[in-house]
């Protein structure tokens, strides 16, 4: 048993050691103008979604130009926006209501070439998921849902404890991994033959499109493909009232490789990935954008 672990182990070493990564660019983002919270690039890399520390409003960085355009100014926009494959924006928005004082939620598409938001799925109290599609995009609400297209290529959301995949129209249901307190973050590899979503309690998995799991890897958040060999992910401590510790990994997809792009005590989180670019902000709202060379 010794023999085997020092092999397995010395194997591991040998994997490991064979890849380098080094930031070839660090860049900070909108300093001096505001903070920044909940960023989202959009594939090309060279446009960002972001918002303030409540996810109040919505707001896209041209990074070509520094432009920012305001897309919303209303409450939880922000929070979980997401591109279209059609370059547009998807997002969800949420008030009360005062007849009932319940939290009604609103699924809205920013137009990008029209510069205006419209409502495609009315308000209505209850959870509702946006689920991101190869070629679509759908709003899963507990009332009603929208969708842009019935075949939406490959898209997938989370409900509860269940990755539902969408592929050319059929929906499929898988639960590979145990989590009572449910999945977060799904999103598809760039081939569009994996997902990756975050289980609590398990932390970030991997599951081809049959549902099987290709591998688990590490109680880390907020995982995104960063190609599809590679996912950046957080990396997140707390004492149960407030961080106290949090760093950007690099993961391999397949379980075999970490690499920390920033310390812990960096206290950086919410990565994102697009266009061969991570951007990432700090606890305190400070983005930073920074590119990578991989060598395997």
């Amino acid at each position: 048993m010794k023999k085997t672990l020092l092999l397995l182990m010395g194997a591991w070493t040998l994997l490991t050691s064979a890849q380098q990564v080094t930031v070839t660019s660090s860049t900070p983002l909108l300093r001096g103008v505001e903070d920044a919270f909940y960023p989202c690039l959009n594939p090309a890399g060279d446009k960002l979604l972001y918002s303030d520390v409540d996810a109040h409003g919505l707001k896209m960085l041209d990074l070509s130009t520094n432009k920012v355009s305001i897309l919303s100014e209303q409450n939880g926009a922000g929070f979980d926006a997401k591109w279209s494959s059609d370059g547009n924006v998807y997002y969800v928005t949420s008030a009360i209501n005062p007849s009932d004082h319940l939290v009604y939620r609103t699924g809205m598409r920013y137009d990008m070439k029209r510069h205006m938001s419209d409502v495609v799925l009315e308000a209505q109290h209850g959870a509702v998921h946006l689920e991101t599609g190869t070629q679509g995009m759908a709003f899963n609400g507990t009332l009603r849902n929208y969708s842009t297209a019935p075949n939406r290529g490959l898209s997938v959301y989370t409900t509860g404890s269940e990755v539902v995949l969408n592929i050319a129209g059929k929906e499929h249901r898988y639960s590979p991994v145990e989590s009572y307190a449910g999945y977060l973050w799904p999103s598809i590899s760039p081939n569009g033959d994996k997902v990756a979503f975050f289980a609590a309690g398990k932390g970030i998995v991997v599951i081809n499109l049959e549902g099987k799991v290709l591998a688990q890897l590490g109680n880390y958040e907020m995982p995104c493909w960063y190609n599809n060999d590679y996912i950046v992910a957080q990396n997140a401590s707390d004492d149960g009232y407030q961080f106290t510790s949090s760093q950007i990994l690099l993961l391999k997809a397949d379980g075999t490789f970490l690499h920390e792009l920033t310390p812990k005590t960096s206290m950086t989180m919410q990565p994102t990935a697009g266009g061969g670019k991570i951007v990432y902000t700090t606890i305190d709202g400070k983005l930073n954008v920074i590119t990578l060379d991989i060598n395997e």
